[in-house]
């Protein structure tokens, strides 16, 4: 039964507390009730909104029932993973204190993989409506809402922008299709996003900071913004992320060097250092690409995450990043695969491990809009399920070939 876009749900929806979570067969994922959207009246933003939307999950749903690929297979690392696992214990900390990768970290490690756990449970909860998986991302969202009060250290808004992303989208799911959420938590958990997280998260980069900072940071922004009903935070993070993108990937049309980062003024030397001593500058080519592909993945995934929560929303930023961000995923999908890098590039060594795979990005503009994007199908069809980390999850079986 649904009300008002929330389910009802009895006990005939919950399995026996001695059967093993996770174990059981994507067969016997039973039929569930469509949960319908709902639009904020002041605020125009429709829920739930952020990175996953009803008919997009629901379309999922219906692909693991069938058994079909890749749907099937993500469904079951999603249950097997340790993220979806009921025996999941929060870790919460008040300060978070978090150097360069990590050094210090006091509850650095903790808080993102509870981030992902909130998240994982949310979804679990969505696909089954097991009560249990909703209730466990609950727990652990409130765990973390009722003591955090600081992130500080150099990676701080870093730190804010991997949690912060994981957590809102797993508030934003549980907060629009399951009632049991206790309003006063809930509550505290909007406090948290709003006076914690989001002064880190818009509050920008140093001047050398790597770009892909600032992108994860926007996505939880938005994310966050989308949750609270804040349209003025929403429109004041779209502008930001309009600016980094074209500050982190490179096209011809930007000039002869790729442009700096809003409101720095960069010699044509400072541009090449920031971009890893690349000097030769070739459509898709990112700022962090002679980095490493980890970090450049990173930074392309956030960015999709933006344009995908915008795009629910109403808002086409797929559109004006078109050519940024389909031959940025070309470009380094076929490094990835293994193709000769020529000696312009990076010195002719790369370092590779794209991550995550670009599920998003890839979706929007083959399933969706039908573009051509040869080397990013044959990295998904060989890497596929897209696996958890950080700031991203079952990205395969929320986004693959999803027309929603």
């Amino acid at each position: 039964m649904v009300t008002a876009g929330f389910l009802v749900v009895s006990s005939e929806t919950t399995r026996s507390e001695g059967e093993s979570a996770g174990l059981w067969s994507a067969q016997a994922l039973a039929p569930v009730p469509y949960l319908s959207p709902s639009r904020d009246s002041e605020s125009g933003f429709v829920h739930p909104g952020v990175l996953v939307q009803s008919d997009q999950l629901d379309f999922a749903i219906g692909k693991v029932r069938a058994g079909e690929e890749p749907w099937y297979s993500a469904w079951l690392t999603l249950q097997r993973t340790r993220y979806g696992q009921l025996s999941w214990q929060a870790r919460p900390l008040a300060s978070v204190d978090c150097g360069f990768y990590s050094r210090p970290d006091t509850g650095c490690t903790q808080q993102t993989e509870d981030a992902v756990a909130a998240y994982a449970h949310a979804l679990l909860w969505f696909f089954t409506r097991d009560r249990r998986y909703a209730e466990k991302s609950i727990e652990i969202i409130d765990a973390w809402s009722g003591v955090l009060k600081r992130h500080t250290n150099t990676n701080a808004p870093l730190q804010a922008g991997w949690s912060g992303a994981s957590f809102v989208r797993a508030a934003e799911l549980i907060k629009h299709t399951y009632p049991g959420w206790r309003p006063d938590r809930l509550a505290r958990a909007e406090r948290m996003f709003r006076d914690i997280y989001l002064p880190l998260v818009m509050g920008g980069i140093n001047r050398y900071r790597a770009g892909n900072w600032e992108l994860i940071m926007l996505d939880a922004a938005v994310s966050i913004a989308v949750f609270l009903d804040d349209r003025a935070v929403f429109t004041r993070a779209v502008e930001m992320w309009r600016k980094r993108l074209r500050a982190y990937v490179y096209l011809t049309t930007d000039g002869p060097v790729p442009k700096a980062p809003a409101g720095e003024s960069f010699t044509r030397s400072q541009i090449i250092e920031y971009w890893g001593g690349q000097t030769r500058f070739v459509d898709g080519l990112a700022q962090e690409t002679c980095r490493d592909f980890l970090h450049t993945g990173w930074g392309l995934a956030a960015a999709a995450h933006v344009a995908e929560t915008a795009w629910i929303q109403g808002l086409d930023l797929y559109a004006e990043a078109r050519q940024r961000l389909t031959r940025a995923v070309e470009l380094h999908a076929k490094y990835e695969l293994g193709e000769p890098v020529p000696p312009w590039l990076c010195g002719g060594r790369l370092q590779t491990g794209l991550d995550p795979l670009p599920e998003v990005a890839y979706n929007h503009y083959s399933t969706r809009m039908g573009f051509t994007l040869p080397r990013t199908r044959e990295l998904l069809e060989a890497d596929r399920p897209a696996g958890a980390n950080f700031f991203y999850a079952a990205e395969t079986l929320t986004h693959a070939g999803n027309p929603r």
